[in-house]
């Protein structure tokens, strides 16, 4: 024993105060690190990122886990609605957003909500994506004369780590390049220094230049970085599948053994011994180059065996009662590591009942909303308000002269995300009446819970109701005619007791 060891053993005993650091034969294998934020994606961020999109090519459940987070955290897409006091510029406000919403993808492929769409798959496939904002003239004849950009993280070098030095034409003194991203002497982002193309796509690419091998700086104002922060410090994206990597791909290969062993299993349907092997059977084909011949049966056949003949019929062993429920506990644990439910993951709902599924649903809803609002949200939505909107305003198609000396009341806006589908409507109706009448919830987060914009749905009921009217129309829906009318036709008005 060590000086140091019997130093500690009389300072806190021989019993380890913890036991992970204990070094007994449970713990002597297990060799860790601790690297930093930065330092821990720095090696693995590129092998990570191929093996993640090695997967979601290949692999079914990995797609499928990645869809169903998108289409649950995007759907039809996260929609502002703008905060300003002036109903005429709210109005015009949100006018100008859904003419720009049709021109916003550079590409010309998607609208502003596939792009989130897009941007939110690159994110959990890729660990990170970048959005660029692309500055239109104004003979392009756009609404607003601003586009994106989406880029794959492979555009920002993860080995590009440099000390610039400073020259007569720059005020970089000081600054420093880590994973292609460019910090000044206070840590903060300044530039990204971005591969013209993609890597992987070489001379393919159409902007590939010189193989698309040099970068270019573009300053941090009009780069969107998208990613999930998980420790401080953290400048570079991890993949959703990290932790899902090695297991399912095993269980691909599991699963794809299992078909082979029981598809190689049932193609023989039996076996014959014989005495004299070079008599043909009924059925029997000609021998092949190996000198072996199959023999085919039909429905209703009736084979006379030969003295000394035999016939065995295979009898492939099952997969067993245990298979299923090993694929399953993999599976929640596959879920698990991707922050989706089992049944997302697998579309397995044979063992759920209503309030399983529900369970799961909140908690999965919860963690959902997070992302929604810690991350997309606040990296990507708000900053292309903020672009959109000063573009709006600098040519002229807004009128919001006090937009820079007053930014909070014109750039006020609440997003919206689609609304959940519960699954039993009327329950949920009810609760949110019941909330509603006990003054613990009001018409426009009620609403807004379901996707919508309250304004827009009151529009929609006043001039309903207005047609209805002009053309005498009653419908057991307008709560205006659940009283019986009056002597002039009318409704009773509600007494104050109601």
């Amino acid at each position: 024993m060590s000086w140091l060891s019997r130093v500690r053993q009389r300072l806190f005993g021989a019993t380890p105060l913890y036991d992970g650091i204990g070094a007994g034969r449970r713990a002597l294998a297990w060799q860790v690190g601790n690297p930093g934020a930065v330092a821990v994606l720095a090696s693995t961020q590129n092998e990570l990122r191929a093996k993640s999109r090695d997967l979601v090519r290949r692999n079914a459940w990995a797609a499928a886990g990645i869809e169903a987070f998108v289409s649950n955290a995007i759907g039809t897409g996260i929609k502002p609605q703008s905060m300003v006091a002036d109903n005429t510029l709210r109005e015009a406000i949100h006018s100008l957003w859904w003419d720009w919403c049709e021109e916003a993808d550079a590409a010309g492929l998607t609208d502003f909500y596939g792009l989130q769409a897009l941007a939110c798959r690159a994110m959990l496939e890729g660990g990170e994506c970048l959005v660029r904002l692309r500055y239109r003239r104004p003979e392009d004849g756009l609404a607003v004369g601003l586009q994106l950009q989406l880029l794959e993280p492979e555009h920002l070098p993860a080995t590009l780590n440099l000390e610039l030095a400073s020259t007569a034409n720059s005020t970089a003194a000081g600054n420093v390049i880590r994973a292609g991203i460019e910090f000044d002497r206070l840590g903060r982002r300044v530039a990204y220094h971005l591969y013209r193309s993609h890597p992987g796509d070489g001379a393919l690419a159409p902007m590939s230049g010189a193989g698309g091998t040099d970068t270019v700086r573009v300053p941090a104002s009009e780069i969107i970085h998208l990613f999930r922060p998980l420790r401080p410090g953290q400048i570079r994206g991890e993949p959703w599948l990290a932790r899902a990597l090695v297991k399912l791909n095993e269980l691909d290969q599991y699963d794809d053994a299992e078909l082979v062993r029981k598809k190689t299993a049932a193609m023989f349907a039996g076996f014959i011994t014989r005495q004299s092997p070079e008599d043909n059977l009924m059925g029997e084909g000609l021998p092949d180059a190996a000198g072996a011949a199959l023999a085919g049966l039909e429905p209703g056949t009736m084979q006379i065996l030969e003295p000394g003949e035999d016939v065995k019929f295979s009898q492939p062993a099952d997969v067993g009662a245990s298979y299923a429920d090993f694929l399953r506990m993999q599976f929640r644990a596959v879920a698990a590591a991707m922050g989706i439910s089992y049944e997302m993951l697998t579309g397995d709902l044979t063992q759920v009942n209503y309030s399983s599924i529900r369970a799961g649903l909140l908690e999965f809803r919860r963690r959902c909303e997070a992302i929604q609002h810690g991350v997309i949200v606040h990296q990507l939505c708000r900053p292309v308000w903020r672009a959109w909107m000063q573009q709006a305003a600098l040519q002229g198609a807004l009128a919001a002269p006090d937009l820079a000396r007053k930014p909070r009341e014109y750039l006020a806006v609440k997003w919206i995300p689609q609304g959940w589908q519960w699954v039993d409507p009327k329950k949920e109706f009810d609760a949110m009446l019941t909330a509603m009448r006990a003054g613990l919830l009001s018409r426009s987060q009620a609403i807004s819970a379901f996707g919508y914009d309250a304004e827009d749905i009151d529009r929609e009921i006043a001039a309903d109701n207005q047609r209805a009217d002009e053309l005498g129309l009653r419908f057991d829906s307008d709560p205006r005619h659940d009283r019986p009318p009056t002597g002039d036709g009318k409704p009773t008005a509600p007494s104050p007791s109601d």
